[in-house]
């Protein structure tokens, strides 16, 4: 379909796909590869590994949820993890844009599932890269170590075929459940997340679990 090509805004930077930042830039420029399709999936793996998930530190603010803003803390969640794939992407040729989509998480931990009061977690992140005449989709989410904690398979990636969140963990217990598609986005829909999240999970104060360790709670589900 003619409306589903990439439009320039898809290669250029936005204010929160900042892939005109010196950090991402340079981050970018490491990816190797002979082909777009090579360097694509470098730096999936890029950001999947090298910045640790964690949803226990969101910043809803324009600043916490730049794409840069994972390169300075090292650390991320969906969300602007997989706006730090789209601007890398951008930073080297690649067309690229955000999508989001609604999931039950079946294995979230205990301290999310009281925050939160649902497993339902709205507006989940992945990243679309046009490759080869057509969009893929790729979700650079959970780190491979989380994986290994919390008995995850982790999500790969060859650029041809799409990374979704798998259905079932590793002992075949349900992980996760895709329930809506909101749709894709030439740059993080933040003013809509911030109105969704407030009227979803009104009891949540994302301060709460500022400074609490998610690995070690991971650690502990997975016991």
């Amino acid at each position: 379909m003619m409306e589903d090509l990439p439009k320039p805004a898809m290669l250029a930077p936005t204010s929160l796909i900042d892939s005109d930042h010196p950090a991402v830039i340079a981050f970018a420029r490491r990816a190797g590869g002979a082909s777009q399709r090579e360097r694509a999936v470098q730096l999936y793996y890029a950001v999947r590994d090298g910045f640790r998930y964690d949803p226990y530190l969101i910043d809803l603010t324009p600043a916490g949820m730049r794409a840069s803003r994972v390169l300075e803390l090292g650390i991320g969640w969906c969300v602007p993890k997989a706006a730090l794939l789209a601007a890398a992407a951008r930073a080297v040729g690649i067309p690229a844009r955000v999508g989001y989509a609604d999931v039950r998480n079946h294995l979230s931990t205990e301290r999310m599932r009281r925050m939160l009061r649902t497993d339902l977690f709205i507006w989940h992140g992945y990243t679309e890269l046009w490759l080869a005449g057509a969009w893929v989709k790729a979700t650079p989410a959970f780190n491979v170590q989380l994986c290994q904690r919390f008995g995850l398979l982790p999500l790969d990636w060859d650029g041809r075929a799409d990374s979704l969140y798998h259905p079932f963990d590793r002992e075949g217990r349900r992980h996760m459940e895709y329930v809506n598609t909101r749709g894709s986005f030439d740059d993080v829909p933040l003013s809509r997340i911030v109105e969704d999240f407030a009227a979803t999970y009104p009891a949540w104060n994302p301060l709460d679990a500022h400074g609490v360790d998610f690995d070690r709670d991971v650690g502990h589900e997975a016991r």
